[in-house]
């Protein structure tokens, strides 16, 4: 256990997800976290980034920041690839990790460097299952043997309406029988989304992975509580697809849904069969206007329970025009704020981001796991990647 109140993080990365980490970190109570370093891709972003947050040491080389002594964790905020090489230097150097998901993809790093985009995209689904599940057990594995915490950043399992519902499942003591959820926005305009060398797929691996993260997270803890044993997927099948590319869609001059998808999904449909007999089902699609809609129903034998996380009716507001409130935010991905919008409050709270911080910070401090860990990570990984064998197979595939 650290004996001192305060918590070094450094963080590697200084973009949005950065940028959310810290106002969260700014929130957390009782154990005073402070960002104590900062290591970018450029000079610039982290000087920006630490003069924004006062942050007092900045790097463009995170292996400087991983010999700080005063660096309790490392909060990795970086591109997909670079996961697994930065969380087994962070454990070799004996620092806490905290990783967002997902934990790995495959982004061809088993083909040579000069690789084609169509190469990358072309490779055999299994194949993508068998490295990306090779990798993220690395991950879990490099913590195990040095000793250290390997946290998976999956905000919706800390979620307010996701951590009632768990305290109500656990009151009723019925058996979850059916899961349904998924996130749907309209799309990412960052042209890395589009191509699996940069993301290790679309809508699925993006959206599709906070569903399935929870949904793993309630079936484990329904057994676990039942009789000692968590409850496991064992088969997953599913269908994807670019929504964008039917013709009818195609042919139109301004499509509102994101389009220009290379060969990545922007739609996908998994269901997931559970060794208790229960079923999931999740969607995730980058072709639904409104903005962020992030959902999960919970049937029980004896009891419903439907979760919002975006959009909630904590406060619904109308404006005739789009400039009615000027730049005010009003949620994530929502296209204008004229007509009836639902302004969230506080979106790091109603999403679990501030929970999350909060509870890994504490992690760290009291040295114990945290509830969303490296093996949760792995379990989402090799469902998502069975979920791409069995697209592209058309066959069910078990675990």
């Amino acid at each position: 256990m650290i004996e001192r109140k305060q918590i070094g993080i450094g963080m590697i990365g200084a973009g949005f997800l950065a940028e959310t980490r810290a106002r969260c970190y700014a929130q957390v109570s009782g154990y005073q976290p402070r960002i104590v370093a900062v290591a970018a891709r450029t000079e610039a972003s982290a000087t920006g980034y630490a003069a924004r947050h006062g942050v007092p040491k900045l790097f463009a080389n995170y292996g400087q920041l991983l010999a700080l002594p005063e660096v309790d964790v490392v909060d990795l905020c970086v591109p997909n690839h670079m996961h697994r090489p930065i969380a087994e230097a962070a454990a070799a150097a004996g620092k806490h990790i905290i990783c967002t998901k997902p934990l790995t993809a495959y982004v061809g790093q088993d083909l040579p460097t000069d690789a084609t985009d169509e190469a990358i995209s072309g490779v055999d689904r299994r194949r993508m299952l068998e490295v990306a599940t090779a990798d993220a057990q690395a991950m879990v594995d490099a913590a195990d043997e040095s000793g250290v915490h390997l946290m998976y950043g999956e905000n919706w399992i800390y979620a307010p309406a996701i951590t009632r519902a768990e305290g109500l499942i656990k009151a009723s003591q019925g058996a979850i029988v059916e899961l349904r959820g998924g996130e749907c926005h309209n799309g990412s305009h960052s042209p890395y989304s589009k191509i699996w060398r940069y993301t290790g797929g679309g809508a699925l691996l993006r959206l599709g992975t906070h569903p399935i993260g929870a949904m793993l997270y309630l079936k484990q803890q329904e057994g676990l509580a039942r009789d000692g044993r968590p409850i496991r997927p064992v088969a997953v099948s599913a269908e994807t697809g670019d929504l964008s590319r039917i013709p009818s869609v195609a042919a139109q001059e301004q499509p509102w849904i994101v389009t220009g998808w290379q060969d990545v999904e922007n739609w996908a449909a998994v269901i997931i069969t559970f060794d208790d007999g229960s079923r999931a089902v999740v969607h995730a699609s980058d072709a639904v206007l409104g903005g962020m809609e992030s959902k999960l129903e919970i049937y029980l034998s004896n009891s419903r329970l439907v979760c919002n996380l975006s959009p909630n009716n904590l406060l619904a507001a109308y404006a005739p025009h789009p400039d009615v409130f000027g730049n005010e935010y009003i949620m994530e991905k929502t296209s204008t704020p004229a007509g009836w919008s639902t302004p969230i409050p506080n979106e790091d709270w109603s999403s679990g981001q501030l929970a999350m911080c909060q509870e890994f910070v504490a992690a760290v401090a009291e040295d114990r796991p945290a509830r969303a860990d490296g093996r949760l990570g792995l379990a989402v990984i090799r469902v998502v990647y069975a979920a791409y064998v069995a697209a592209a197979t058309g066959r069910r595939v078990e675990l």
